[in-house]
């Protein structure tokens, strides 16, 4: 039976291999957590989340992991990375050390703790591999349940991959959609609203999509029965089970233990996903945990002696090693041998990992010992450099960290002697080199990165000036990206059969079908895992947010997922999504929030675009298709029915990210904004210039990156006055505005007067049109302002109006 569920052509001798194999991968992942909290203990480690207990479903899972295919996981799934060839014992100790080579720690190069994996996906330049010739996982972030967003996107884009004609390089990325994304999760974290969300996008799309439930009983401390209905996830989703006459989910239940059994399921869960696109649950129950939730704590603190009992007997690599006996896989001595040859070999492996980590460390260590013993001799300060050598060399496995403290306290002590520049060239050379190890590629490093994408102005009409709606350009630019690019798709509540709420995509799903311009549920979080989980396999996605407030439910996945993508595998992925929403100024609470002050503080990685009309949208768009970095940008909910003029070349003109644009200029005072903003702030400026105030108005255009040509302290250096009008909060983008030009530009140089902001009040925005006005900078808040700075210049000229 178990012989035919492997694989009906497999002889007794190929089967024996094929299960010895894989109980040699279990045993070594398990010595591997072993050793790896021990390495924490001792001090070598900062800290340990291991995947024991969780060995043999893992095992089955990679037997049906396909070239192609895509993990998006949770962090115990070592064994399944060892099973599939992209971890080894050396790596694996490399990730607990933190070791910043990329080459010997490539899930993170130190950036992530150990037990979150990924592969690479890009070539050194940035380019993409050739994706369905390598088995591919994404790349794993510590937040519960904050890789099922991200899940469904990789599940989707085999849907449009299958589903989809003319699709550029589609060899690259899929085999006719036959690819399945797995996930994993632990039984705690589907108490998580992402999971749920999650969940029934999975079941409305019908994607291929299988999900492991991990079940220990226990989220770190806490039992099931206060995590989960009736403890048990499986039955409480039963309602997504499919039947003959409505599509849902093949949800399947299967012991943690029962290496056979396991194999089955995941067999059938493969073939269903795989050729039907049918989303598939895995509750893989009765598994354990052997050491707890984490290196941070013990679980006979929270278990009591029956369960204990019970997780040592039906311990999975226990169970597998009796069912071995059982059937005469392999004897007692056999197994005992395995297990003392795979003790041995994890030993030696985290041996090498720890000396390849620590040398180079440690021959920095004595070159500033040298240094600092050398510099000393001729030092007035003698004693204590010798002292901090002397302490430098006492340590026996160092850390840069301890290096640099030892030159750079010296380094007071000679500031005034010759020994100074030797020491200071040390330090700089020493912290430029490590610097980049830990903060290089928070955005893309390639050829491809935004300021690829140049300037391309609109082109109008000679002949007659032609105005439309701002709505119509935006129309009338999609329709020529969609032809342009067949790899780009755009879907968002409210986007696909009316076009969205504002009609900037009027007729486009008619047009292009419901799978490129598509309508989804009210579920922001996974709208935006659509989206990365889709860039991440080679498509261009558009997700749309339908109001700038609803970005907060999104919030935590572009912050902790798309924002940290690059950095976090260190260039070796990539999701370039775009974001499109719209907000800032309108009426009432809910619909006229300006959050950008938050925006811009979380998602660093992402960029930030905030155009004034539709025509500097629709150009921003065109950009960020020729890049291959993330972007948010939010369209000006009050400019959808304002005129402007009609460009001739849609789908090529391009607002250049990252530079600014003066609207006016002036030679009194600068002011700077950004959004629906910009037209109070240009209608305020023409009533000053009447009584003779001359203002300079620059748009910001793109808050990250931030006018990247400091043209902003260039017009200082004419008006030397800053106002920076805001929308936001006291404090919020403006500080950030603030930053960038006082300490970025070193505009305080310039400056003389204060500088100021005005911004919104600290509560949001109260309902109709006097809630907006006096809530939000007003055009006679502005004027008034600067009015007010100017008589603190010239109060004889401009005297006080209060």
């Amino acid at each position: 039976m178990i012989k035919e569920k492997l694989n009906s052509t497999l002889t007794f001798e190929d089967f024996k291999t094929e299960v010895l194999n894989d109980y040699k991968i279990a045993i070594t992942s398990r010595e591997c957590s072993l050793l790896g909290r021990r390495e924490v203990l001792t001090g070598k480690a900062k800290f340990g989340i291991f995947g024991d207990g969780k060995e043999v479903p893992q095992l089955a899972m990679a037997k049906f992991f396909k070239n192609g295919d895509f993990r998006s996981g949770y962090y115990r799934d070592q064994t399944f990375m060892m099973a599939i060839g992209e971890l080894t014992i050396e790596q694996f100790f490399a990730g607990l050390y933190g070791n910043t080579n990329i080459e010997q720690e490539p899930m993170s190069a130190g950036r992530q703790m150990g037990g979150h994996f990924v592969t690479h996906s890009l070539n050194e330049d940035g380019s993409w591999k050739n994706l369905t010739k390598q088995k591919n996982s994404s790349a794993d972030i510590s937040p519960t349940a904050g890789q099922m967003p991200r899940l469904l996107g990789l599940a989707q884009a085999s849907k449009i991959y299958r589903q989809v004609p003319g699709i550029p390089n589609k060899e690259n990325f899929s085999v006719d959609g036959n690819e399945v994304a797995w996930g994993t999760i632990g039984n705690a974290s589907t108490s998580e609203g992402l999971f749920f969300e999650t969940i029934n996008a999975a079941g409305v799309l019908q994607v291929p999509m299988v999900v492991s439930v991990w079940d220990d009983e226990y989220g770190i401390s806490v039992h099931a029965r206060h995590q989960t209905t009736k403890e048990n996830i499986s039955e409480i989703l039963k309602g997504y089970q499919r039947d003959k006459n409505d599509d849902g989910y093949e949800i399947l239940r299967v012991k943690g233990w029962d290496y056979s059994d396991l194999i089955a399921t995941y067999e059938k869960a493969s073939a269903i996903a795989r050729e039907k696109h049918v989303p598939i649950l895995i509750h893989v129950n009765e598994l354990t945990q052997p050491q707890g939730h984490s290196s941070s704590g013990s679980h006979e603190r929270y278990k009591d002696a029956d369960r204990l009992a019970w997780e040592k007997e039906f311990d999975c690599i226990r169970q597998m090693k009796l069912w071995m006996i059982a059937i005469n896989i392999a004897s007692p001595e056999e197994i005992d041998a395995i297990d003392n040859n795979a003790k041995k070999e994890v030993l030696e492996a985290k041996k090498a990992a720890w000396t390849t980590f620590i040398q180079p460390i440690v021959e920095e260590q004595k070159e500033l010992v040298a240094l600092l013993n050398n510099i000393a001799q001729t030092s007035a300060n003698k004693d204590t450099i010798l002292k901090h050598a002397s302490t430098l060399n006492r340590i026996k496995d160092p850390l840069k960290k301890e290096i640099l403290v030892a030159a750079r306290k010296t380094l007071r002590l000679i500031f005034n002697e010759s020994g100074k520049n030797e020491l200071s060239q040390w330090i700089t050379d020493f912290t430029a080199k490590n610097q980049y190890k830990f903060s290089s590629h928070l955005y893309s490093e390639s050829d491809l990165n935004v300021f690829s994408a140049k300037e391309v102005v609109p082109v109008y009409s000679t002949d007659k000036k032609e105005e439309t709606d701002g709505r119509m350009i935006l129309r009338d630019n999609f329709d020529a990206i969609f032809t342009k690019y067949p790899e780009a798709l755009i879907f968002g509540e409210d986007s696909g059969n009316i076009g969205d709420v504002n009609q900037g995509l009027e007729g486009m799903q008619e047009k292009y079908g419901e799978l490129r311009v598509a309508d989804v549920g009210i579920r922001e979080a996974t709208i935006i895992g659509q989206g990365i989980g889709m860039a991440l396999r080679g498509l261009r996605p558009i997700a749309e947010i339908q109001y700038l407030d609803y970005l907060l439910y999104a919030i935590q996945i572009m912050s902790d997922d798309l924002a940290t993508l690059q950095y976090r595998t260190v260039g070796k992925q990539k999701a370039p999504l775009i974001i499109r929403t719209r907000g800032h100024r309108l009426e009432g609470i809910w619909h006229s929030g300006s959050p950008m002050g938050m925006i811009i503080n979380a998602v660093r990685g992402i960029h930030v675009l905030v155009p004034r009309n539709m025509t500097k949208a629709a150009g921003f768009y065109n950009s960020l298709l020729e890049c291959d970095e993330p972007a948010l940008v939010i369209e000006c909910l009050n400019g959808y029915r304002l005129k402007e003029e009609m460009p001739l070349n849609y789908g090529e003109f391009k607002t250049p990210i990252g530079q600014v644009e003066t609207l006016k200029q002036g030679t009194d005072i600068t002011l700077v904004s950004y959004g629906s903003t910009l037209r109070l702030v240009e209608q305020a400026a023409n009533e000053l210039l009447e009584l003779g105030i001359s203002c300079e108005v620059i748009d910001i255009q793109s808050l990250l990156p931030f006018d990247v040509n400091q043209d902003i302290v260039k017009s200082i250096s004419k008006t030397n006055r800053l106002l920076v009008i805001d929308e936001d909060v006291p404090g919020g983008a403006s500080a950030f505005i603030l930053q960038q030009i006082i300490e970025q530009q070193d505009a305080y140089s310039q400056l003389d007067s204060k500088p100021q902001t005005l911004t919104a009040k600290a509560h949001r925005p109260s309902y109709g049109t006097d809630g907006d006005y006096f809530s939000k900078p007003s055009a006679e808040d502005i004027f008034e302002k600067v009015y007010a700075m100017m008589n603190e210049v010239n109060p004889s000229k401009f005297p006080s109006l209060y």
